[in-house]
């Protein structure tokens, strides 16, 4: 197995949060490496820049690049999160972080969301388990948005609902939010700005406590926050 790696989005000299922006992507036969030229990888991209620009260079948005694709039950994308989380610490402090995750890496950032740097945590249209909310993930003080398509045929939007639903009910997430995007497919191409401005608005408001980006048009959708 590779090893995971970090890469640089955007990286101020005095963050004052982290970003960590996590890709999806299912296992392939005979290929278990993950290629940053992966369009799982590469679709990450412009969500990784959109945060980055609303940071207004206060935010460090770094991209980890998985052992290797897929969800291996021995070594699970949860764990190269624990190991980025750690190489940030020592890189930059203990800062404040959002996760930020595609597909897999959706379910990788909310299972992921008990390190203890972790504030927020944006699952874009994530593939879940419907049991995944009885992980005991440690949630105090968390806020988590989940953002998708309508129209995924790859992860299905109901057990995203399910799962926020039931996050909802648990007395130690701060918050919970849900934003539909209509007429989004999984690889976020269609309708891409709505995901991205959420992802960007919701990280910025989390770590820096306000941001510019609250579209109107995604404002309706959302469930309004538990207090």
């Amino acid at each position: 197995m590779t090893r995971a790696q970090l890469i640089d989005n955007s990286v101020p000299r005095r963050p004052s949060g982290v970003v960590l922006v996590l890709h999806g992507g299912a296992s392939r036969t005979g290929r278990p490496e993950v290629s940053p030229a992966q369009l799982s990888v590469l679709r990450m991209l412009p969500v990784a820049g959109r945060i980055a620009r609303a940071g207004r260079g206060r935010l460090a948005v770094l991209r980890l690049l998985n052992s290797s694709r897929g969800w291996d039950a021995a070594h699970t994308p949860v764990d190269d999160v624990a190991w980025a989380m750690a190489r940030v610490r020592e890189r930059l402090g203990d800062l404040p972080a959002c996760l930020v995750g595609h597909s897999l890496g959706g379910r990788a950032a909310l299972l992921a969301a008990g390190e203890p740097e972790v504030r927020g945590v944006v699952a874009l249209n994530p593939w879940l388990y419907p049991d995944d909310p009885r992980v005991p993930v440690d949630l105090a003080g968390r806020r988590v948005l989940f953002v998708h398509g309508t129209d995924d045929r790859v992860a299905p939007p109901e057990r995203s609902r399910l799962v926020a639903s039931r996050l909802e009910r648990r007395s130690d997430v701060t918050s919970v939010e849900y934003v539909e995007v209509p007429g989004g497919r999984h690889a976020m191409l269609r309708h891409g700005a709505a995901f991205e401005r959420a992802a960007a608005d919701f990280a910025v408001d989390t770590l820096l406590g306000g941001s510019e980006l609250r579209p109107a048009a995604l404002r309706a959708p959302r469930r309004r926050p538990r207090r």
